[in-house]
């Protein structure tokens, strides 16, 4: 699995697991607490989770599925806006971590823009990271102005990555926001790359590449967004085979026929879009 490097060095697998709306079904939870086993045993340690999702169980969740196995994970949670007061922040994360079952956590992420200072939750990101609870923290459903704001309030170095939406149908990004980060050593984590719903799955474009590589279309929308190198993607599975084959996705390698269908069915954006968010 190949790497991509955070802020401060640290390389993390440029494909991760994605949790949205796991640990919700408690008749799922053997085949969701699997996949995410197999996807760490393919390569894919870094586990992206939220306080928001199924308010807490899908911490729990991943908190099971990463029993004995802690060592191995880079782990990643995000607080609620309404939580990202300095003290907030803190009372939040302590619930996580006993969601989760862990002690620290890898990285921390404002999960979007609320009205909280930012100021305010830098500052309840530096009191855990000297309380050790946090090793790194981060932004996530950021745009340019919002990470113009943040560089004002602290050095940019300070924050890990920014978490958005990505894929081929939600291509806004590309114009101003990839780029930005790009001059500004600013990893980017790309959630639901493989679309919501399936209908991205069923598009004749990414079939017709997929069908050229003896791929998935799945794997061909991974390959898409990882011809970022400072770009890692957390697709969400709850099906071990599924998460086997998305890891698999980091050692596709797409040509320019590929790119040009691609480009030709989900055409790049030409101007400033509003930050997609779902």
């Amino acid at each position: 699995m190949r790497t991509v490097t955070l802020t401060d060095g640290t390389p993390v697998p440029a494909l991760g697991l994605g949790t949205w709306m796991m640990g919700d079904r408690p008749a799922d939870r053997r085949a969701e607490v699997e996949a995410l086993r197999a996807g760490l045993d393919a390569g894919m340690t870094l586990v992206d989770t939220a306080e928001m999702y199924g308010d807490g169980r899908s911490e729990e969740l991943v908190g099971e599925a990463i029993g004995g196995r802690r060592g191995e994970v880079f782990l990643v949670s995000k607080v609620l806006p309404s939580n990202a007061s300095r003290d907030g922040v803190q009372r939040a994360c302590e619930r996580t971590l006993k969601r989760l079952g862990t002690d620290c956590l890898d990285l921390y992420l404002l999960h979007w823009r609320g009205g909280v200072p930012l100021a305010e939750t830098v500052a309840g990101f530096e009191a855990l990271l000297a309380a050790g609870k946090i090793r790194r923290w981060g932004v996530s459903n950021f745009d340019v102005a919002d990470l113009e704001e943040l560089a004002g309030v602290t050095d940019l170095k300070a924050c890990a990555a920014n978490q958005v939406l990505y894929n081929p149908e939600h291509r806004g990004i590309e114009f101003d926001l990839i780029p930005w980060q790009a001059r500004h050593g600013l990893p980017v984590m790309a959630y639901s790359p493989i679309g919501q719903g399936g209908a991205l799955l069923r598009s004749p474009a990414l079939a017709a590449v997929a069908k050229r590589h003896d791929a998935t279309p799945a794997q061909v929308a991974l390959a898409w967004a990882l011809r970022h190198p400072h770009l890692f993607a957390i697709p969400k599975t709850g099906n071990a085979a599924r998460a086997r084959e998305n890891a698999a996705a980091a050692a596709l390698t797409l040509g320019a026929e590929d790119w040009a269908e691609i480009d030709a069915a989900y055409p790049p954006p030409r101007r400033k879009r509003d930050l997609a968010m779902i």
